[in-house]
Protein backbone atom coordinates (compact mmCIF):
# COMPACT_ATOMS: atom_id res chain seq x y z
CA UNK A 1 0.00 0.00 0.00
CA UNK A 2 1.54 3.46 -1.30
CA UNK A 3 1.88 6.15 1.21
CA UNK A 4 -0.79 8.13 -0.30
CA UNK A 5 -3.36 5.82 0.67
CA UNK A 6 -2.69 5.71 4.26
CA UNK A 7 -5.00 8.05 4.87
CA UNK A 8 -8.17 8.21 2.97
CA UNK A 9 -10.65 11.23 2.47
CA UNK A 10 -12.74 9.58 5.69
CA UNK A 11 -9.98 9.78 7.68
CA UNK A 12 -8.47 13.46 7.20
CA UNK A 13 -6.39 14.89 10.36
CA UNK A 14 -5.31 17.89 10.52
CA UNK A 15 -2.00 18.13 11.15
CA UNK A 16 0.79 20.95 11.67
CA UNK A 17 4.67 20.81 10.67
CA UNK A 18 7.11 18.85 13.31
CA UNK A 19 3.74 17.35 14.50
CA UNK A 20 4.19 13.08 14.75
CA UNK A 21 1.64 10.44 13.29
CA UNK A 22 1.40 6.94 13.90
CA UNK A 23 -0.18 4.73 11.53
CA UNK A 24 -0.84 1.02 11.20
CA UNK A 25 -1.36 -0.44 8.16
CA UNK A 26 -2.43 -3.75 9.32
CA UNK A 27 -3.84 -5.86 12.41
CA UNK A 28 -0.45 -8.10 12.82
CA UNK A 29 1.99 -4.71 11.19
CA UNK A 30 3.60 -2.49 13.91
CA UNK A 31 2.96 1.33 13.39
CA UNK A 32 5.16 3.46 11.84
CA UNK A 33 5.55 6.58 13.59
CA UNK A 34 5.44 9.55 10.36
CA UNK A 35 6.47 13.60 10.87
CA UNK A 36 5.18 16.20 9.04
CA UNK A 37 7.32 17.97 6.99
CA UNK A 38 6.75 21.32 5.18
CA UNK A 39 8.36 21.01 1.98
CA UNK A 40 7.91 24.09 -1.13
CA UNK A 41 4.46 25.14 0.54
CA UNK A 42 3.67 21.04 0.47
CA UNK A 43 2.83 19.24 3.60
CA UNK A 44 4.23 15.80 3.38
CA UNK A 45 4.73 13.00 5.49
CA UNK A 46 8.41 11.32 6.11
CA UNK A 47 9.08 8.37 8.27
CA UNK A 48 11.20 8.97 11.19
CA UNK A 49 13.30 5.86 10.44
CA UNK A 50 13.59 7.52 6.79
CA UNK A 51 17.35 8.70 6.32
CA UNK A 52 16.40 10.56 2.92
CA UNK A 53 16.43 14.19 3.49
CA UNK A 54 16.47 16.53 0.52
CA UNK A 55 18.86 19.07 -0.29
CA UNK A 56 15.76 21.50 -0.05
CA UNK A 57 13.92 19.89 3.00
CA UNK A 58 13.27 22.41 5.53
CA UNK A 59 14.05 21.50 8.99
CA UNK A 60 10.86 21.76 11.14
CA UNK A 61 12.52 23.18 13.77
CA UNK A 62 15.64 24.94 12.54
CA UNK A 63 18.42 26.10 14.99
CA UNK A 64 18.70 29.90 15.43
CA UNK A 65 22.02 31.50 13.74
CA UNK A 66 23.36 32.51 17.55
CA UNK A 67 22.85 28.96 18.27
CA UNK A 68 24.83 28.04 15.52
CA UNK A 69 27.35 30.41 15.70
CA UNK A 70 27.44 29.33 19.63
CA UNK A 71 28.42 25.75 18.52
CA UNK A 72 30.51 26.59 15.73
CA UNK A 73 32.49 28.80 17.95
CA UNK A 74 32.29 25.88 20.46
CA UNK A 75 34.04 23.45 18.00
CA UNK A 76 36.74 25.51 17.22
CA UNK A 77 37.12 25.66 20.97
CA UNK A 78 37.12 22.12 21.28
CA UNK A 79 40.45 21.74 19.26
CA UNK A 80 42.44 23.75 21.54
CA UNK A 81 40.98 22.83 24.71
CA UNK A 82 41.51 18.73 23.22
CA UNK A 83 45.34 19.85 22.69
CA UNK A 84 45.90 21.17 26.10
CA UNK A 85 43.51 18.06 27.49
CA UNK A 86 45.91 15.95 25.69
CA UNK A 87 49.06 17.57 27.38
CA UNK A 88 47.72 17.37 30.41
CA UNK A 89 46.79 13.85 29.94
CA UNK A 90 50.29 12.74 29.02
CA UNK A 91 52.19 15.46 31.68
CA UNK A 92 49.38 13.23 34.49
CA UNK A 93 50.79 10.02 32.55
CA UNK A 94 54.43 10.91 33.24
CA UNK A 95 53.54 11.62 37.21
CA UNK A 96 51.51 8.68 37.47
CA UNK A 97 54.27 6.59 35.85
CA UNK A 98 56.64 8.46 38.52
CA UNK A 99 54.71 7.76 41.13
CA UNK A 100 53.98 4.66 40.68
CA UNK A 101 57.86 3.73 40.02
CA UNK A 102 58.07 5.43 43.61
CA UNK A 103 55.91 3.10 45.31
CA UNK A 104 57.69 0.16 43.68
CA UNK A 105 60.83 1.59 45.52
CA UNK A 106 59.43 2.14 48.73
CA UNK A 107 57.63 -1.38 48.34
CA UNK A 108 60.94 -2.54 47.84
CA UNK A 109 62.88 -0.76 50.28
CA UNK A 110 60.12 -2.34 52.88
CA UNK A 111 60.92 -5.56 52.11
CA UNK A 112 64.85 -4.97 52.10
CA UNK A 113 64.18 -2.81 55.50
CA UNK A 114 61.93 -5.55 57.09
CA UNK A 115 64.29 -8.26 56.40
CA UNK A 116 67.16 -6.70 58.02
CA UNK A 117 64.91 -5.52 60.93
CA UNK A 118 64.00 -9.60 61.02
CA UNK A 119 67.87 -10.26 60.94
CA UNK A 120 68.54 -7.91 63.85
CA UNK A 121 65.75 -9.83 65.77
CA UNK A 122 67.57 -12.81 65.12
CA UNK A 123 70.49 -11.40 66.11
CA UNK A 124 69.44 -10.47 69.60
CA UNK A 125 67.58 -13.38 70.09
CA UNK A 126 70.48 -16.13 68.78
CA UNK A 127 72.72 -13.88 70.98
CA UNK A 128 70.02 -14.58 74.37
CA UNK A 129 69.55 -18.00 73.92
CA UNK A 130 73.13 -18.43 73.32
CA UNK A 131 73.80 -16.76 76.57
CA UNK A 132 71.38 -19.23 77.72
CA UNK A 133 73.09 -21.96 76.66
CA UNK A 134 76.45 -21.23 77.77
CA UNK A 135 74.40 -20.91 81.23
CA UNK A 136 72.87 -24.06 80.92
CA UNK A 137 76.01 -25.92 80.22
CA UNK A 138 78.05 -23.99 83.18
CA UNK A 139 75.59 -25.44 85.23
CA UNK A 140 75.34 -28.81 84.05
CA UNK A 141 79.06 -29.28 84.31
CA UNK A 142 79.13 -27.28 87.76
CA UNK A 143 76.53 -30.73 88.50
CA UNK A 144 79.38 -32.98 86.74
CA UNK A 145 81.84 -31.75 88.43
CA UNK A 146 79.88 -32.02 91.65
CA UNK A 147 79.45 -35.89 90.61
CA UNK A 148 82.74 -36.40 90.36
CA UNK A 149 84.24 -35.03 93.53
CA UNK A 150 81.86 -36.71 94.89
CA UNK A 151 82.33 -39.98 93.18
CA UNK A 152 85.71 -39.83 94.15
CA UNK A 153 85.28 -39.53 97.84
CA UNK A 154 83.32 -42.22 97.54
CA UNK A 155 85.59 -44.30 95.92
CA UNK A 156 88.05 -43.72 98.04
CA UNK A 157 85.92 -44.32 100.99
CA UNK A 158 84.74 -47.91 98.87
CA UNK A 159 88.41 -48.97 98.22
CA UNK A 160 89.03 -48.97 102.49
CA UNK A 161 86.17 -51.08 102.58
CA UNK A 162 87.19 -53.57 100.00
CA UNK A 163 90.36 -54.35 102.06
CA UNK A 164 88.57 -54.88 105.03
CA UNK A 165 87.13 -57.28 102.75
CA UNK A 166 89.48 -58.84 101.71
CA UNK A 167 91.16 -58.79 105.02
CA UNK A 168 88.58 -60.16 106.52
CA UNK A 169 88.03 -62.83 103.58
CA UNK A 170 91.65 -64.26 103.96
CA UNK A 171 91.15 -65.02 107.74
CA UNK A 172 87.96 -66.77 107.02
CA UNK A 173 90.38 -69.21 104.94
CA UNK A 174 92.96 -69.58 107.04
CA UNK A 175 90.69 -69.87 109.91
CA UNK A 176 88.59 -72.87 107.87
CA UNK A 177 91.77 -74.24 107.34
CA UNK A 178 92.70 -74.56 110.79
CA UNK A 179 89.55 -76.21 111.91
CA UNK A 180 90.12 -78.28 110.03
CA UNK A 181 93.16 -80.05 110.95
CA UNK A 182 92.11 -79.60 114.73
CA UNK A 183 89.26 -82.09 112.98
CA UNK A 184 91.51 -84.52 111.28
CA UNK A 185 94.36 -84.62 114.07
CA UNK A 186 97.27 -82.46 112.69
CA UNK A 187 99.38 -79.86 113.62
CA UNK A 188 97.71 -76.68 114.48
CA UNK A 189 98.60 -73.74 113.18
CA UNK A 190 98.63 -70.40 114.14
CA UNK A 191 95.41 -68.66 114.37
CA UNK A 192 95.30 -64.99 112.55
CA UNK A 193 94.94 -62.25 114.38
CA UNK A 194 91.45 -61.07 115.53
CA UNK A 195 90.45 -58.55 113.23
CA UNK A 196 88.50 -55.71 114.78
CA UNK A 197 84.89 -54.67 113.84
CA UNK A 198 85.14 -51.68 111.29
CA UNK A 199 82.60 -49.30 111.66
CA UNK A 200 81.29 -46.66 109.20
CA UNK A 201 83.11 -43.25 109.84
CA UNK A 202 80.85 -40.73 110.61
CA UNK A 203 82.08 -38.51 106.93
CA UNK A 204 80.85 -41.54 105.12
CA UNK A 205 77.18 -39.71 105.64
CA UNK A 206 78.12 -36.17 104.47
CA UNK A 207 79.41 -37.95 100.63
CA UNK A 208 76.67 -36.76 98.59
CA UNK A 209 75.76 -34.20 96.28
CA UNK A 210 75.58 -30.67 96.91
CA UNK A 211 71.51 -30.97 97.39
CA UNK A 212 71.30 -27.42 98.94
CA UNK A 213 73.21 -25.65 96.25
CA UNK A 214 70.99 -27.88 93.54
CA UNK A 215 68.24 -26.34 95.54
CA UNK A 216 68.82 -23.41 95.24
CA UNK A 217 70.04 -23.37 91.56
CA UNK A 218 65.94 -24.20 90.73
CA UNK A 219 64.48 -21.59 92.91
CA UNK A 220 66.91 -18.90 90.92
CA UNK A 221 65.86 -20.79 87.61
CA UNK A 222 61.95 -20.56 88.59
CA UNK A 223 62.87 -16.86 89.57
CA UNK A 224 64.30 -15.74 86.59
CA UNK A 225 61.89 -17.93 84.17
CA UNK A 226 59.63 -15.56 86.06
CA UNK A 227 60.74 -12.41 85.50
CA UNK A 228 62.07 -13.48 81.83
CA UNK A 229 58.03 -14.58 81.49
CA UNK A 230 56.88 -11.26 82.94
CA UNK A 231 58.87 -9.21 80.89
CA UNK A 232 58.77 -10.72 77.92
CA UNK A 233 54.76 -9.99 78.05
CA UNK A 234 56.08 -6.27 79.24
CA UNK A 235 58.23 -5.77 76.32
CA UNK A 236 55.17 -5.73 74.43
CA UNK A 237 53.48 -3.04 76.37
CA UNK A 238 57.08 -1.08 75.88
CA UNK A 239 56.33 -0.97 72.30
CA UNK A 240 53.42 1.73 73.41
CA UNK A 241 55.37 3.62 75.82
CA UNK A 242 53.52 6.97 76.92
CA UNK A 243 55.63 9.79 78.06
CA UNK A 244 53.70 11.11 81.14
CA UNK A 245 54.58 14.35 83.06
CA UNK A 246 52.43 15.94 85.85
CA UNK A 247 50.17 18.79 84.91
CA UNK A 248 51.52 21.62 87.92
CA UNK A 249 47.98 23.50 87.25
CA UNK A 250 45.84 20.60 88.31
CA UNK A 251 48.10 19.35 91.58
CA UNK A 252 46.48 19.64 95.17
CA UNK A 253 48.29 22.28 97.18
CA UNK A 254 49.63 19.58 99.36
CA UNK A 255 51.45 17.75 96.55
CA UNK A 256 54.98 19.04 94.86
CA UNK A 257 55.79 17.89 91.81
CA UNK A 258 60.06 17.54 90.96
CA UNK A 259 62.06 15.70 88.96
CA UNK A 260 61.01 17.04 85.70
CA UNK A 261 57.56 16.66 86.93
CA UNK A 262 57.72 13.13 87.04
CA UNK A 263 58.07 12.66 90.93
CA UNK A 264 55.09 13.92 93.32
CA UNK A 265 55.72 14.69 96.61
CA UNK A 266 53.21 14.72 99.51
CA UNK A 267 53.38 17.12 102.54
CA UNK A 268 51.44 18.14 105.31
CA UNK A 269 51.36 21.92 104.82
CA UNK A 270 49.88 23.51 101.67
CA UNK A 271 51.62 25.54 99.06
CA UNK A 272 51.08 29.12 99.12
CA UNK A 273 50.62 29.37 95.40
CA UNK A 274 47.57 31.15 94.38
CA UNK A 275 44.82 28.90 93.29
CA UNK A 276 44.54 27.67 89.91
CA UNK A 277 40.88 27.18 87.94
CA UNK A 278 42.18 23.38 86.88
CA UNK A 279 43.63 22.86 90.76
CA UNK A 280 42.02 20.14 92.53
CA UNK A 281 41.34 22.16 95.97
CA UNK A 282 39.92 19.31 98.08
CA UNK A 283 40.99 15.95 96.92
CA UNK A 284 44.28 15.72 96.60
CA UNK A 285 44.62 14.79 93.36
CA UNK A 286 46.92 15.16 89.84
CA UNK A 287 46.50 14.75 86.41
CA UNK A 288 48.88 14.55 83.27
CA UNK A 289 49.49 17.16 80.45
CA UNK A 290 49.00 15.11 78.08
CA UNK A 291 46.24 13.59 77.18
CA UNK A 292 45.44 10.11 75.80
CA UNK A 293 43.28 10.25 72.12
CA UNK A 294 44.28 7.51 69.79
CA UNK A 295 46.28 4.42 69.38
CA UNK A 296 47.23 2.27 72.68
CA UNK A 297 49.48 4.07 75.33
CA UNK A 298 50.88 2.40 78.24
CA UNK A 299 52.46 4.03 81.65
CA UNK A 300 53.82 2.75 84.72
CA UNK A 301 53.47 4.32 88.10
CA UNK A 302 56.35 4.00 91.18
CA UNK A 303 54.02 3.59 94.31
CA UNK A 304 56.60 1.44 96.78
CA UNK A 305 56.86 4.95 99.09
CA UNK A 306 52.75 5.22 99.78
CA UNK A 307 50.70 3.17 101.84
CA UNK A 308 47.48 4.65 100.18
CA UNK A 309 47.20 5.79 96.59
CA UNK A 310 44.95 5.74 93.83
CA UNK A 311 46.58 5.02 89.85
CA UNK A 312 43.96 5.94 86.84
CA UNK A 313 43.04 7.61 83.90
CA UNK A 314 40.40 10.79 83.74
CA UNK A 315 38.22 12.39 81.58
CA UNK A 316 39.30 16.48 81.36
CA UNK A 317 35.84 17.29 82.43
CA UNK A 318 36.45 15.77 86.05
CA UNK A 319 35.35 17.86 88.93
CA UNK A 320 38.00 19.88 90.36
CA UNK A 321 36.75 21.49 93.24
CA UNK A 322 35.07 20.18 96.42
CA UNK A 323 35.33 16.66 98.17
CA UNK A 324 32.16 15.25 96.06
CA UNK A 325 32.26 11.76 94.27
CA UNK A 326 32.81 14.15 90.93
CA UNK A 327 35.68 14.97 92.11
CA UNK A 328 37.32 11.46 93.37
CA UNK A 329 38.63 8.65 91.29
CA UNK A 330 36.39 6.12 90.13
CA UNK A 331 33.84 7.39 91.95
CA UNK A 332 32.15 8.58 88.86
CA UNK A 333 31.62 7.99 85.07
CA UNK A 334 34.39 10.01 84.29
CA UNK A 335 37.13 8.17 85.88
CA UNK A 336 38.26 4.54 86.20
CA UNK A 337 41.10 3.90 88.77
CA UNK A 338 42.86 0.86 90.86
CA UNK A 339 43.46 1.96 94.01
CA UNK A 340 45.14 0.42 97.89
CA UNK A 341 43.53 1.42 101.19
CA UNK A 342 43.44 -0.09 104.11
CA UNK A 343 45.69 -2.60 102.99
CA UNK A 344 43.48 -3.87 100.63
CA UNK A 345 43.46 -3.35 96.43
CA UNK A 346 40.34 -2.87 94.04
CA UNK A 347 39.49 -1.39 91.17
CA UNK A 348 36.92 1.75 90.85
CA UNK A 349 34.43 2.91 88.08
CA UNK A 350 31.10 4.76 88.48
CA UNK A 351 31.61 4.49 92.22
CA UNK A 352 31.20 1.32 91.95
CA UNK A 353 34.30 -1.57 92.66
CA UNK A 354 35.52 -5.00 92.35
CA UNK A 355 38.96 -6.75 94.40
CA UNK A 356 41.52 -6.99 92.89
CA UNK A 357 43.70 -10.21 93.60
CA UNK A 358 47.37 -8.97 93.67
CA UNK A 359 50.27 -11.45 93.37
CA UNK A 360 51.30 -13.70 96.22
CA UNK A 361 54.19 -11.18 96.27
CA UNK A 362 51.71 -8.89 98.22
CA UNK A 363 50.21 -5.56 96.99
CA UNK A 364 52.14 -4.34 93.56
CA UNK A 365 55.19 -1.67 93.96
CA UNK A 366 54.31 -0.79 90.36
CA UNK A 367 51.68 -0.29 88.47
CA UNK A 368 51.01 -0.09 84.64
CA UNK A 369 48.12 1.43 83.29
CA UNK A 370 47.50 0.29 79.49
CA UNK A 371 44.70 1.64 77.22
CA UNK A 372 43.33 1.32 73.93
CA UNK A 373 41.25 4.08 72.81
CA UNK A 374 39.61 3.04 69.56
CA UNK A 375 38.49 -0.57 71.20
CA UNK A 376 37.67 1.27 74.80
CA UNK A 377 40.03 -1.05 76.02
CA UNK A 378 41.93 -0.16 79.67
CA UNK A 379 43.96 -2.78 81.88
CA UNK A 380 45.83 -2.27 84.59
CA UNK A 381 49.18 -4.26 85.81
CA UNK A 382 51.14 -5.34 88.65
CA UNK A 383 54.34 -4.40 86.66
CA UNK A 384 56.73 -6.36 88.65
CA UNK A 385 54.66 -9.65 87.22
CA UNK A 386 52.77 -8.47 84.84
CA UNK A 387 49.65 -9.67 86.41
CA UNK A 388 46.78 -8.27 85.38
CA UNK A 389 45.10 -6.51 88.25
CA UNK A 390 41.77 -5.33 86.44
CA UNK A 391 40.54 -4.81 82.76
CA UNK A 392 38.07 -3.26 81.67
CA UNK A 393 36.08 -3.57 78.45
CA UNK A 394 33.03 -3.75 76.69
CA UNK A 395 32.56 -7.54 77.92
CA UNK A 396 34.04 -7.16 81.33
CA UNK A 397 32.37 -4.08 82.75
CA UNK A 398 29.01 -5.45 83.20
CA UNK A 399 29.56 -4.95 87.28
CA UNK A 400 30.32 -1.32 86.42
CA UNK A 401 26.98 -0.35 84.53
CA UNK A 402 28.11 -0.26 81.28
CA UNK A 403 26.32 -1.94 78.29
CA UNK A 404 29.43 -0.68 76.06
CA UNK A 405 32.57 0.69 77.57
CA UNK A 406 33.87 3.12 74.90
CA UNK A 407 35.92 6.52 75.40
CA UNK A 408 33.89 9.54 74.03
CA UNK A 409 36.89 12.32 75.61
CA UNK A 410 40.59 12.64 75.72
CA UNK A 411 42.18 10.53 78.66
CA UNK A 412 44.56 11.91 81.12
CA UNK A 413 46.51 10.00 83.71
CA UNK A 414 45.40 10.07 86.80
CA UNK A 415 47.40 10.07 90.62
CA UNK A 416 45.69 10.45 94.11
CA UNK A 417 47.11 10.37 97.57
CA UNK A 418 44.57 8.50 99.76
CA UNK A 419 44.45 8.99 103.45
CA UNK A 420 46.09 6.18 105.18
CA UNK A 421 44.60 3.86 107.78
CA UNK A 422 45.20 4.59 111.80
CA UNK A 423 48.82 3.80 112.50
CA UNK A 424 50.05 3.80 109.12
CA UNK A 425 52.44 6.82 108.09
CA UNK A 426 51.34 9.61 105.06
CA UNK A 427 52.27 8.70 101.69
CA UNK A 428 55.64 10.20 100.64
CA UNK A 429 56.11 10.02 96.96
CA UNK A 430 54.88 8.84 93.82
CA UNK A 431 57.10 8.85 90.91
CA UNK A 432 55.92 8.03 87.07
CA UNK A 433 58.91 5.91 85.18
CA UNK A 434 60.84 6.06 82.81
CA UNK A 435 60.07 2.81 81.28
CA UNK A 436 62.82 3.20 79.06
CA UNK A 437 65.76 3.17 81.21
CA UNK A 438 67.01 0.49 83.87
CA UNK A 439 64.69 0.43 86.94
CA UNK A 440 66.56 2.14 89.79
CA UNK A 441 66.62 0.96 93.26
CA UNK A 442 65.95 3.82 95.91
CA UNK A 443 64.65 3.40 99.61
CA UNK A 444 61.61 5.49 100.79
CA UNK A 445 62.14 8.56 102.66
Amino acid sequence: MADKDLITDDQRLEVSPGSLLSVQSGAMDPPVEYQAVLQDGTLSLVPLDSHATGEGMVQPYPRSPKLLRKVAASRNLSEEELSRRLEELQSERTRTKAHIQSLKKRKADLSRSTEVMKHQVRERVEGMRAALQRDQQAMVDSLELDRIETSARLDHVLKGWDQHLGQVQRSITTTQKSLGRTWTGGDKQNLPDNLSHKKPDASEAEIRLNEERFEKLLKTLRSFYKDLKAQLQRKTLLLDSFPVMMDRQTCHSKITVTGEGRVMCFSDFAQSSPEHPLQFDKVCCALGSVAVTTGQRYWEADVRCCSAWAVGVAYGCLDRKGRDKGAKLGRNRNSWCVELRHGRLSAWHNDRHVSCSASGRGVPGRVGVWVHYEKGKLAFYDAETMKVLQEFSAALTTVFDRVHHQFTEPLYPAFSFLRPSEGQVWPSHMEIRDINTPIAIHKCQ
